[in-house]
Formats: structure tokens, C-alpha cells, sequence
């Protein structure tokens, strides 16, 4: 016998059912992040990644390799103006004053994590590493990352063929008698350096206490001049272009192609990012040290202290509150301690926290490792000056690529050190006055 339910009965029965029927996941938002890391430290990001999507299940950050780092803050700028930007984008330091003056299209770091509830001190960050990125008020507007700054590799087993010490030269003086008696012993590239004008200008500056310009109001425009023709900037050109037509020094680009010449042992010295020890380890079959940069005794008070490089995460606008929830999850992870001990151990980058650096000291990583603490004893090697806080100029990208430029003609022998800064000089100043004409500040 069939038995019929009431519709009382029935309303209880489906009730029931529906009690115990599975509720529908709820969708993860997605997160894209825009980077511009290949090689070893792409392999890093994605993990980095796949690790913050596996401690929770609200948000799938989406790691995205986005050409080089013009090519990818370009690109962000232009996806803004499109109305469908990246929620991160990892944007070089020189393009810190770019993004800092485009008021709407950013995110500051200080407010998202405010208005996400996430816990956020600037000072427990690194403070050589958290004042490049922060306001005349203290207040963070991008979240530190890759933060590195140059450093000087050595091949020691080059070093040993030329019957030479393993011991880098401190000096340029000194640099010029090892170069000499490698270039002896059959040594084809006896020196190399990566981001030429980073490491030989912008660096340069700031390890002998010299202003590359002068910097006012905060961010480089208003009343902001290049000073990189000084006879101390001059002279040190000179002796690069000198030192190639010794057979010195292999011009190798204006990025990071001097790094592969260095790992494959065709180059048996390298000035280049801390951050390209990553890359080194994994491909070089010979032991290397990591040392200070080369100085010059000549300069009163010299070495001070290098400036960072590397890039810092900034947060796009135009998303919902929920999506910023997630990005600011993200960079919370990204602080972690020990996921920071973690980068800077495989990576080469300084940790951008306080407490990632105690504790890779405690740990000891310092003593199995020599050298590793190189890239944060040269940016704290002395208290801070004006000249070693980093520079932040309106757009340093195209002021750069004309100090490249200057520099390869001197290089080239089509003019003289004296003449090429001189150009440079009054090409960036022009470069600043555009800026100064449309940025507010």
C-alpha cells in the first residue's frame, strides 16, 4: 500500500533532504600577481604561490611572468587605463617615484592592510629596505619584495690558475694588479658587471657618499637635479672604458646577461644583484666567493653604504574589497619569518624584516655560509647619509637607459667620460622636467 504524505509532511520531509544535501563550494577569488622573475627565482615565486593557495582556501593567488620590468610595469599602467589591472605587479626601484605619483591607480600598502583588519608595522621591516617605498609621513605604499643590492663574485678558481690569493680586491687599486695577472694566466673575460648603470653609477654614488643629484620635495621633480658629471663620476668611467681596452672589462648589457658569463666561467669577476646567487649556485661548477664592492681609496670616507635594487610589490586599484582581502592575506604571508628566512637563504635577496635577519643569524646561517650577509652589511655598513638612502627620481627608467647609453658610447670610444656625462646630465634634467610639468606630488 502506497502511503501519501501531507503537504505538511512532505514540506518536512524536502526540509530534511535538503538539511542534509551538501552546500555548494564556495569559489576561491583569484588573485593575479604580474612578476617579471625567470630561471631559478621564477621557480621561487611559484612556490611561493602554490604555498600561500595551499594554507588557505578563500583566494588562488595566480603567479604571472610578465616580460621584463619595464615590459611589466608598462604594461600594468596600461591594463589600468584598460580598467582590468593586475591586483600586484612587481615594479623595479627605479620606477618607485612613477608609481608613487600615480594617485588612483595604486593601492597603498598602509591602507589596504588597515582596511583589511591585517596586522602591518613599517618598523619591524628592514629600515634600509622599508624607507625607499615609504612617504614623507612614514607611511608604506609598497610592500618590500626582491629587495637586493650589488655585490662582487669572484671566481676563486680562476683565481688559483692566476696563482692569486682567493681573496677579492677591496679596492680598485687593487683590482687593477689581479685583473692584469688574470688576463695573464690565459683568463678571456677577466671582469663583467651586471645593470651598469645600478652598480656604476647610482651605487658608485652612494658607496663614496657622492650625490647623483640633487633630490627635493620628496619625490624627484620639483627643483631635482642630476650631479653625475662630478670629476669623481668622470673619473670612474674613464677607468671602466680604460680597463677594456686593457682586456679587462667585457661589456655584457644593460641587465643581467653579465650573470650567465660569470656562472659558466667564462668571466672570473662579476659586480651584480645579491639577488643573482640563486642563479649562480645552480649553474656554477666552481667555487665563488660573494665580497664587498670594490672603492676607491682616493675618495675621503669612502666605502659608506650601498642602496637597494630589486623590486617591491605594489597594489593596483580599480578591485573589490573582497579581492583586496586576498592580496592583503598574501603579503601578510609573504612577512612570515621563516618564509622570509627561507627567500633570502635561496635567493641571495636581504630579508625585508628585522626579525627574518635575527634569525637567520641565530640559525647560523651567516657562518655556513660566508658571504651571505654581504648584501645587508653593505647597505647598514655606516650610518645612512643622503646619498645612501636610495634614490627617487621622476622617470628614472628613461633616466637610466640614458646613462646606459653614455656610458656604452664611452665604452665604444665615440666620446670622452667628461663629454658622455656631461650629456647625461642634461638629458636626465630634461627627463625631470617633464616629470616635474606632470606629476603632482
Amino acid at each position: 500500500m502506497t502511503r501519501c504524505l501531507t503537504p505538511i509532511a512532505l514540506a518536512a520531509a524536502l526540509a530534511g533532504g535538503l538539511a542534509l544535501a551538501p552546500l555548494p563550494a564556495r569559489a576561491q577569488v583569484e588573485i593575479q600577481w604580474w612578476h617579471s622573475m625567470t630561471g631559478a627565482l621564477g621557480e621561487r615565486v611559484t612556490e611561493l604561490a602554490t604555498g600561500f593557495n595551499a594554507s588557505q582556501t578563500g583566494y588562488k593567488v595566480v603567479p604571472v611572468y610578465k616580460g621584463s620590468y619595464p615590459e611589466s610595469m608598462t604594461g600594468a599602467i596600461a591594463a589600468y587605463r584598460a580598467g582590468n589591472p593586475p591586483h600586484i605587479v612587481q615594479v623595479f626601484e627605479v620606477g618607485t617615484a612613477t608609481m608613487m605619483a600615480a594617485q588612483g591607480a595604486i593601492k597603498p600598502v598602509h591602507q589596504l592592510m588597515k582596511d583589511a583588519g591585517q596586522p602591518f608595522d613599517a618598523k619591524a621591516y628592514l629600515p634600509a629596505v622599508a624607507g625607499y617605498y615609504t612617504d614623507r609621513k612614514g607611511n608604506m605604499l609598497s610592500m618590500p619584495f626582491n629587495s637586493s643590492t650589488p655585490v662582487f663574485y669572484v671566481n676563486e678558481e680562476a683565481f688559483k690558475k692566476a696563482g692569486l690569493p682567493p681573496k677579492a680586491p677591496a679596492t680598485w687599486k687593487e683590482f687593477g694588479v689581479v685583473a692584469g695577472k688574470l688576463k695573464a694566466s690565459g683568463q678571456a673575460c677577466v671582469y663583467t658587471t651586471g645593470w651598469p648603470a645600478w652598480v656604476h653609477v647610482e651605487n658608485f654614488s652612494a658607496w663614496h657618499n657622492l650625490p647623483i643629484g640633487t633630490l627635493e620635495n620628496g619625490i624627484g621633480g620639483v627643483k631635482t637635479e642630476f650631479r653625475i658629471n662630478s670629476p669623481a663620476h668622470v673619473a670612474h668611467v674613464q677607468m671602466l672604458a680604460d680597463f677594456a681596452r686593457n682586456g679587462w672589462f667585457t661589456y655584457a648589457g644593460r641587465k643581467n646577461e653579465a650573470e650567465a658569463k660569470f656562472f659558466s666561467g667564462e668571466c672570473a669577476m662579476l659586480t651584480s644583484s645579491s639577488g643573482a646567487q640563486a642563479n649562480i649556485r645552480k649553474n656554477a661548477k666552481f667555487p665563488f666567493s660573494v665580497n664587498l664592492l670594490p672603492y676607491h681609496d682616493t675618495v675621503a670616507g669612502a666605502p659608506q653604504n650601498s642602496i637597494i635594487g630589486g623590486a617591491s610589490l605594489w597594489v593596483m586599484g580599480k578591485k573589490k574589497p573582497e579581492e583586496y582581502k586576498g592580496v592583503a592575506q598574501f603579503l601578510s604571508y609573504l612577512s612570515k619569518t621563516d618564509l622570509q628566512v627561507k627567500w633570502h637563504e635561496q635567493t641571495g635577496y636581504v630579508p625585508i624584516t628585522l626579525a627574518a635577519y635575527d634569525a637567520a643569524k641565530k640559525a647560523g646561517y651567516y657562518d655556513k655560509v660566508p658571504g651571505a650577509d654581504i648584501a645587508v652589511r653593505q647597505l647598514t655598513y655606516k650610518a645612512p647619509t643622503a646619498n645612501s638612502k636610495g634614490l627617487r627620481f621622476g622617470n628614472y627608467v628613461q633616466g637610466r637607459e640614458v646613462i646606459e647609453e653614455e656610458i656604452e658610447a664611452v665604452l665604444a670610444g665615440k666620446k670622452t667620460a667628461q663629454a658622455a656625462m656631461d650629456e647625461a646630465v642634461r638629458r636626465g634634467n630634461e627627463l625631470l622636467r617633464r616629470f616635474e610639468a606632470t606629476a603632482k606630488e
